[in-house]
């Protein structure tokens, strides 16, 4: 299926819990894969406005997660301190693997990216910065503290 980016919706809502929504705004999402009829991984074209984040920082369980820098400038924030990314640098992050991440746009223009992850269920999400746990369950995601009290809105 050939899609163009142009006509796929932006979504600018975020699943986190309310404490945590105004951390994420100036991120704009299309989610490119859903439109094409994927179904065993998501594609999505991300640009974040000057001051943006992608996520809070965190790290997968059992997902993969991959981003390639289509257009501007992009800070990589994990546990080993942070690095610029220009157009045309990825980065990748296992599963499993403890590395606390995200992208912040520190620069005065808009930055575009594509970020890619599969859809491994039971997924469990950790936040090291914040009292945030998530879990995948069937539902969609479960958000709680870190001692498994729920959050709620």
């Amino acid at each position: 299926m050939i899609i163009d980016p142009n006509d796929v919706p932006t979504v600018t809502r975020s699943v986190y819990p309310a404490p945590f929504l105004p951390l994420v705004q100036g991120r704009l999402k299309q989610r490119l894969g859903q439109a094409a009829g994927l179904t065993n991984f998501g594609v999505n074209r991300v640009t974040l406005l000057p001051g943006g984040i992608s996520a809070l920082r965190h790290w997968h369980a059992r997902q993969d997660e991959f981003i390639y820098v289509l257009s501007g400038e992009l800070t990589l924030v994990t546990e080993a301190g942070e690095q610029v990314l220009t157009p045309g640098m990825a980065a990748a992050f296992p599963a499993g693997e403890a590395n606390g991440h995200q992208l912040v746009n520190r620069s005065t223009e808009p930055a575009c990216y594509l970020e890619v992850g599969d859809r491994t269920p039971g997924d469990t999400v950790t936040y090291p910065d914040h009292d945030l746990l998530a879990q995948d369950g069937l539902g969609g995601w479960a958000f709680s503290h870190r001692d498994g009290r729920p959050y709620e809105d």
